[in-house]
């Protein structure tokens, strides 16, 4: 291991996705993850958090840091990863980093044009979303809406969705401007590892002690104008 190296565990429990990597100066080099139906973020995310640090040959007190997807997302799934994280931070004295979950998603696709617009299924036609441009700088913040026949219809611009939420969605959003990515349904931890060591540089983190998740309870659901 080089004085240099940085490694930094990344975990994402926000949706039915459970995914944990393990980064190497920003560069995932060993991921485990399982999306299930009935949630089984407490069984699996310890084992896979065992598992990756065996594999790698690295023990737990080489890491440098521990990067948790803050959601918004699912309350169970986000209390099991950040309680996880804080968990592993208090043990091995290391910084916590967040992660915005819809960005890490938003990650997943690399556009020339147009912006990103993830989103995450909270209930019925109610999804969380954002809007990230092609480098992932945020346009516009999370947010709570509920999708109908009027959503994003002003907009004219190259607009790519993905996420389930965006998925069930595709028959309100039928625009020709309107590009589905329906391969990439959930966040994975994957695509935290660089921006959690881009975090980590610039020694962006969160208080252990006090760090709170963006849990769907704290949304309140109201129709969002788009224009």
């Amino acid at each position: 291991m080089s004085e240099t190296d940085i490694y930094i565990l990344n975990i994402e429990t926000a949706t039915k996705n459970c995914s944990v990597a393990l980064a190497k100066n920003g560069i995932t080099i060993a991921f485990r993850e399982i999306a299930e139906e009935g949630y089984s973020h407490a069984e699996k995310l310890h084992v896979f958090i065992e598992e990756l640090v065996s594999e790698s040959e690295i023990t737990f007190n080489e890491l440098n840091a521990i990067a948790v997807s803050q959601g918004p997302g699912s309350y169970t799934g986000l209390r099991i990863g950040v309680s996880s994280a804080k968990g592993l931070c208090y043990a091995l004295n290391i910084p916590l980093i967040a992660i915005d979950t819809l960005q890490s998603l938003a990650a997943q696709i690399t556009i020339s044009d147009g912006v990103i617009i993830p989103m995450i299924d909270a209930r019925r036609m109610e999804v969380f979303s954002a809007t990230y441009d092609k480098d992932l700088n945020t346009i516009q913040k999370v947010a709570a809406e509920i999708i109908d026949g009027e959503s994003y219809q002003n907009r004219e611009e190259q607009i790519h969705f993905l996420g389930d939420g965006a998925s069930k969605c595709k028959e309100f959003l039928n625009k020709n401007n309107f590009t589905f990515h329906d391969e990439i349904r959930y966040p994975s931890s994957k695509e935290m590892s660089f921006l959690s060591f881009e975090k980590y540089k610039k020694s962006d983190t969160v208080d252990v002690a006090y760090f709170e998740p963006l849990y769907v309870k704290d949304f309140m659901i109201t129709k969002k104008k788009t224009s």
